[in-house]
């Protein structure tokens, strides 16, 4: 390499012509001194075969580069799970709101428009992980936090609303995975709808008492939110009480905390350790969380540390599902780029306005009209 670099020609055909019979450059280093002569270590064919080797690793470097972005796009796309809640539901659903034309045709288009993302975290999950972290098996499935994520019109600001999974509603009928139809019920626990009929009954379930039209569904499980808050690095949250749960596996003291992942997962999860075990307790705990993982994923440049980023990435993909409108990597990464501006000082966070239950003073239901003003607010 260095004889390559540092090269200078001698006479015009490489041989010993001029004056006196001197030495050219190339005969000073070992070169060939006629025409007919094999060149040497350092000659033309050296160099050509020393060019050859290096374009070949370089080729070679290449191509496992690319085999190797291949196989991480594959991988994750082939983690993701989705439902097809549209196929399932039809057209029995709240209309999707009438985009606004632009006010000449050569003026540009809002970037982004306005979306409602119902997101489910599952209280019971199959697999080992997920049951060690409190789940149990798939058939006691329930959803044990819901929030319909509401991203505006150019995506600079969000609102983030908390369904109490103890609220009673009037569930629809759904379709079931059996191909049959439930019956409706009123009266009915709001976290029934998922543990009846999966991610579509909870879809329908969600817009019937809302009345606002869910454009997408992401469903993420225990071990894939501990995972996601480890590869981030941890989410550092503020709490008011102390917390004092068994079965949430959580014990902290009042007052500022970096957690890792099966710690977060417990914050998102206690109740009993918080005062009466309420759960409007436990979701303004959530909110804080949502908070403090937004401003974890904005302090953490993912896109300067490739191998985090994939870590994230993985552990994402390897615990969602979603509808069909959300089931690739490259779905998932456009709805991520447009959010690019958004902050966490940019997101609200609530929930929906709910008051005891004049029959049963352990469940809550809607406070109208403040909870129907709020649905109002999102179909806008």
């Amino acid at each position: 390499m260095f004889l390559l670099m540092g090269h200078s020609g001698g006479g015009a055909n490489g041989t010993g012509t001029g004056g006196g019979g001197g030495m050219t450059a190339r005969d000073a280093r070992g070169g060939p001194s006629g025409p007919g002569e094999p060149s040497g270590p350092g000659g033309t064919s050296g160099r050509s075969k020393g060019l050859k080797v290096a374009g070949l690793a370089l080729a070679c470097a290449l191509l496992f580069g690319v085999a190797a972005a291949g196989w991480a796009y594959w991988h994750l796309n082939g983690n993701i799970q989705s439902v097809d809640i549209n196929g399932a539901l039809g057209d029995d659903r709240p209309a999707r709101p009438v985009a606004v034309p632009s006010a000449s045709p050569d003026a540009a288009p809002e970037p982004t428009g306005a979306l409602n993302i119902l997101v489910l975290g599952s209280d019971s999950r199959g697999g080992e992980e997920n049951q060690e972290l409190g789940g149990g098996d798939s058939e006691g499935a329930r959803s044990d936090t819901a929030m319909v994520v509401h991203l505006d019109a150019g995506r600079t600001a969000a609102t983030v609303v908390s369904i109490p999974r103890d609220t009673l509603v009037a569930r629809p009928s759904c379709p079931l995975p059996s191909g049959a139809e439930s019956r409706e019920a009123s009266g009915a626990m709001f976290n029934s709808a998922y543990a009846l009929g999966g991610p579509v009954c909870a879809v329908k379930t969600v817009e019937s008492v809302t009345g606002v039209r869910m454009d997408h569904y992401v469903e993420i499980d225990f071990s894939g939110f501990a995972k996601l808050v480890d590869a981030l690095g941890g989410v550092t949250v503020t709490t008011d009480v102390d917390i004092d749960d068994d079965k949430s596996h959580l014990h902290l003291d009042a007052g500022t905390h970096h957690l890792d992942g099966t710690e977060a997962l417990g914050l998102a999860r206690t109740r009993y350790g918080l005062q009466g075990g309420s759960d409007l307790a436990r979701i303004e705990l959530q909110h804080k969380l949502v908070k403090a993982l937004l401003e974890q994923i904005s302090a953490t440049d993912l896109l300067t540390d490739p191998p985090r980023l994939y870590q994230v990435a993985d552990a994402v993909t390897g615990s969602l599902t979603t509808d069909t409108g959300l089931d690739s990597l490259g779905e998932l990464m456009s709805l991520g780029r447009s959010l690019g501006n958004l902050s966490a000082d940019d997101v609200r966070t609530v929930t929906m306005p709910v008051v005891p239950a004049p029959w049963d003073a352990n469940r809550v239901v809607a406070e109208e009209p403040d909870a129907g003003d709020l649905w109002e607010s999102l179909r806008r």
